[in-house]
């Protein structure tokens, strides 16, 4: 096999703006080049990584010259911890290129009408605003190339917690002080990991799916209420009733804790059955005066502040009088339907995970709406002229979907629905502006409003207002 020509590197490149993915933009003789690790005004020497005719991606192996929006960034793991991409940038240029990623996807991938996009709502806290955190605790450590050299010859203790490194699916970056997630939570992380040291547990080898510590979430909520959820590789009770006890005396502020066995070859639990070691199973978080009960394996918005104003939006938005009927598709736990439900006729909630649905239900309960229903199942099968004739047919339609956007029958099917008003709640606005695309065969966009969810990160949340224009009935 002839070898490959090897790519090539560029010299002196200026990068002119930000792209989208957390990548930066350049150009050269007319070819896009798109850039891992820099920042609008660096100057790099770059080596390309793909090279196709009309474009190109690379890394900077030289900084020529840093552009003069850098920042010191504050957390010592910056640039090795996948987990903030931006720290390197003040947060007010931050929430500029959010705000021009939002106008750039819904402008190049949309092409459609677009009404006034409003300025960003930034987020007045920009650490410890996580109120759920996940960690990994693995048997290899990942230690970048540069620091290689910075080890001494005393061993590293065998096991590390902290998160998955970015690209190595069997590696974990060991963390001292994260910031997204106040205290206690790096304490209990290293409380964890030290006994487990102590008493010579092995900690997850993710290749040969072996070993005691596997991972640890952990919640807390404005309401000062503290659930840890602590996963293992082993069903062996002499680790995990001491290792249990120790951490409820060394923590009582935790108010729940739970521990999962996890036997499988993934991380993913909903499918496991947590178990209460302590406390009633659940916390509460509250949105506005609503209140919400979350158990281990409950979706609920991960920043509580700003998913309060995302809510707020999306209610002024709905443009309710209380006459209308509200249909919530990907309603999850309830926390839209329930949200909107005191200016609201009726909320109808649909859900394909029959978990969440309880979840709802038992959240609508706990905040006295009686005004409020919710189906587990697929929106294409349960949204049938025959349900609208027992529930009625939607004035206000939310939908809220995943990062992938809606599928293309879920996009026929609102089309066929005709709500008057549709309220297109993303975290993706890539998808969402391809499925504006599609909708704009019967709807316009009438508002469009940016949040910010997850500061020094690259993810956008993002609420589109559309009004039927075009009725087929």
């Amino acid at each position: 096999m002839p070898r490959k020509k090897p790519l090539p590197t560029l010299e002196n490149i200026p990068v002119e703006s930000y792209a989208a993915e957390g990548k930066s933009l350049a150009r050269v003789d007319g070819k896009v080049i798109f850039i891992e690790h820099a920042v609008p005004g660096d100057v790099v020497d770059l080596r390309l990584t793909k090279n196709k005719k009309d474009w190109a991606e690379g890394f900077p192996i030289r900084y020529r010259s840093y552009s003069p929006d850098r920042t010191q960034p504050f957390c010592d793991h910056f640039g090795t911890c996948g987990g903030c991409q931006w720290q390197m940038l003040p947060y007010e240029k931050q929430l500029q290129y959010k705000h021009q990623q939002v106008v750039d996807v819904l402008t190049r991938i949309g092409r459609i009408a677009l009404p006034e996009i409003q300025p960003i709502r930034g987020a007045a806290e920009q650490r410890y605003y996580r109120n759920k955190i996940e960690y990994t605790f693995g048997s290899k450590e990942f230690i970048p190339k540069e620091k290689l050299s910075d080890l001494n010859e005393e061993p590293l203790p065998s096991g590390v917690a902290g998160f998955h490194a970015r690209g190595f699916f069997d590696k974990v970056v060991r963390i001292d002080t994260c910031h997204l997630q106040a205290e206690p939570t790096n304490r209990i992380r290293k409380f964890i990991a030290a006994f487990a040291h102590a008493h010579h547990w092995p900690f997850y080898d993710m290749r040969a799916h072996v070993g005691f510590l596997r991972n640890l979430q952990i919640r807390l909520c404005r309401s000062g209420e503290l659930m840890v959820n602590l996963v293992v590789g082993e069903d062996d009770p002499k680790k995990i009733e001491p290792l249990m006890q120790a951490l409820s005396e060394a923590f009582p502020e935790i108010t729940t804790l739970f521990y999962t066995i996890n036997l499988k070859w993934n991380d993913s639990i909903p499918d496991l059955k947590p178990i209460a070691w302590k406390g009633p199973g659940y916390v509460i978080e509250t949105l506005e005066d609503f209140s919400f009960k979350i158990g281990p394996t409950s979706f609920f918005q991960t920043n509580t502040k700003q998913a309060e104003i995302l809510y707020q939006i999306t209610r002024e938005f709905a443009e309710l009088t209380q006459t209308e009927i509200v249909y919530d598709l990907y309603c999850g736990t309830g926390s839209i339907g329930i949200f909107l439900s005191r200016q609201a006729k009726k909320i109808i909630g649909v859900e394909l995970i029959e978990a969440a649905i309880e979840d709802a239900r038992i959240n609508a309960e706990r905040n006295g709406i009686l005004s409020t229903s919710f189906f587990a199942g697929d929106v294409i099968d349960i949204c049938t002229d025959t349900f609208f004739d027992q529930h009625g047919r939607p004035n206000v339609l939310i939908t809220d979907p995943p990062r992938a956007g809606m599928h293309d029958k879920l996009v026929q099917k609102i089309l066929n629905i005709e709500a008057p008003l549709v309220i297109y709640v993303s975290c993706n606005p890539a998808t969402q502006a391809r499925d504006l695309q599609r909708l704009a065969e019967k709807y316009t966009v009438t508002r469009v409003q940016p949040v910010d969810l997850f500061p020094h990160t690259l993810h956008i949340e993002n609420v589109v207002q559309l009004r039927l224009t075009r009725s087929m009935s």
